[in-house]
């Protein structure tokens, strides 16, 4: 049986509320569940109008399901096991503006459209010289929401009642700001009034954001098992980690027009996402970071593996607790709680998350990650914390490029790597080091003048190199 609203007997239509930037898996495992929960929860009440955002996009299959699609849900919680599956059904429908562009901007005559939610990728929040006001449709998504909004405020002849509230889900920092800044940039290149400039000021409202969950998307490598577990056909099925966080900036007004907190799931309204964002940053980005070179020298292959050696288990479990926490300016029970969501997140065993894939751009990562925990806990308790120090020098060793014979699944910048293989050479621990650490296009400083590094970094590359990386962290000694 296809899956459809006829055949699941769903006749309940949902009036169109939200404009969604994206059909994707991560939109479709996080925000449409997000929305299909509110609605059940409470009397929101909203349905969703998908637009696809580029040429090639899945806007006809999701149409052919009625908006309806499967989201399993498999991960572990408090060393519980967690499997579910629930069907969503939030999203309407869905148009494909570079087919049906006049449906697109039909879209903004909604009376009862009130938010903009997207998720275009990171690189969809950019501005694009070559669209013109009149390019049906416009090649960049703030480029189509200000088509949209412009078309919205001619309709309703600027209608103060008609503003909307805009929530991008895309990972860059300040993705609501970036977007406003380009939404106006695009109105003065194409000469709009400044009454749509002060409608959007007065009317629109703007809501930076951070998002988390794992989604891997369609499981093609196991579809049939999934398959099993369905009395319907389903071609848009999506798995997701149970682990949710949606952190928002909003004041009370916001929280009362959009009610995602009612929803249960992890929801926070707040003044600023940014100890949230250094919190997520610090400890799942930062510590996946840090593992991973220790942890592939070790041997292991993947997040989970690393999670079930005990080596590398208390390795990871020591440096956020003891190292990474200590430094973060938030309530310490609340980053415990964060940290042990996040072992859980690691330890999932429907999740093959490989070592070698996280090792992209490594040396910018740990600089973003990593460094500036090292170097403010070593700032506020006067000597290196021990973890994060070994960690910089396995980074370094693993830049070497290759281990017992093997090469190592390096990936950055050929500047990068081929800097490491000339330092390499001299197979002086000393000057590796202190060659490294100066290198301020790194790390925007020369590390050498932190108290006590250049030593213990060489002292951790010897280490590592003759007694292995278990051996060498147990005898280090800072």
């Amino acid at each position: 049986m296809k899956l459809n609203r006829k055949n699941l007997k769903i006749q309940k239509s949902l009036p169109v509320k939200i404009l969604q930037f994206g059909e994707g898996n991560f939109l479709r495992a996080f925000v449409d569940y997000s929305i299909d929960k509110l609605n059940k929860e409470t009397e929101f009440n909203a349905g969703i109008v998908v637009v696809q955002p580029i040429e090639n996009g899945m806007v006809k299959l999701l149409n052919e399901q009625d908006g309806l699609y499967t989201l399993f849900l498999n991960g572990i919680k408090k060393e519980q096991h967690i499997k579910d599956k629930i069907l969503i059904t939030s999203i309407q429908n869905g148009i494909n503006p570079y087919l049906n562009y006049t449906d697109f901007l039909n879209l903004a005559h909604e009376k009862e459209l009130q938010f903009v939610i997207s998720n275009t990728t990171e690189s969809g929040i950019a501005f694009c010289e070559s669209d013109e006001f009149y390019t049906q449709p416009h090649n960049s998504f703030p480029a189509k929401l200000t088509a949209f909004l412009f078309e919205r405020f001619t309709f309703f002849s600027g209608n103060k009642e008609k503003g909307l509230t805009i929530i991008p889900c895309e990972l860059i920092n300040y993705n609501a700001d970036t977007l406003k800044e380009i939404i106006f940039k695009y109105s003065r290149k194409w000469k709009l009034s400044s009454n749509f400039e002060n409608w959007i000021l007065e009317t629109c409202t703007f809501h930076n954001t951070l998002v988390d969950r794992i989604v891997p998307g369609f499981p093609k490598d196991n579809k049939e098992f999934f398959t099993q577990q369905l009395e319907y056909e389903d071609d848009l099925m999506v798995t997701a980690e149970p682990f949710f966080l949606w952190v928002i900036e909003g004041d009370e007004q916001f929280k009362q027009k959009f009610p995602i907190q009612k929803s249960g799931l992890n929801v926070k309204i707040v003044d600023s996402i940014q100890p949230y964002r250094t919190r997520k940053v610090r400890i799942l980005n930062g510590a996946h970071t840090c593992i991973v070179p220790i942890s592939l020298l070790f041997g292991n292959e993947t997040v989970e593996e690393t999670m079930n050696v005990q080596f590398t288990d208390n390795f990871i479990n020591n440096l956020v607790i003891n190292e990474i926490v200590e430094v973060l300016n938030m309530d310490k029970t609340e980053l415990l709680e964060f940290a042990t969501e996040v072992f859980d997140r690691f330890r999932n065993p429907y999740i093959k998350h490989y070592l070698s894939t996280i090792a992209l751009n490594s040396i910018s990562k740990f600089k973003v990650r990593s460094l500036p925990t090292m170097l403010e806990f070593e700032q506020k308790f006067g000597y290196l914390p021990k973890h994060l120090t070994f960690s910089f020098a396995a980074l370094i060793r693993f830049y070497k490029g290759t281990w017992q014979g093997k090469s190592l699944p390096i990936s950055d910048e050929k500047a990068i790597v081929d800097y490491f293989a000339e330092i390499w050479k001299s197979n002086d621990y000393n000057f590796i080091a202190k060659s490294i650490l100066a290198k301020t296009e790194f790390w925007n400083m020369d590390l050498n003048l932190v108290s006590g590094l250049t030593s213990a970094i060489a002292k951790a590359l010897e280490l590592i190199e003759n007694k292995g990386i278990e051996q060498a962290f147990l005898a280090f000694d800072i």
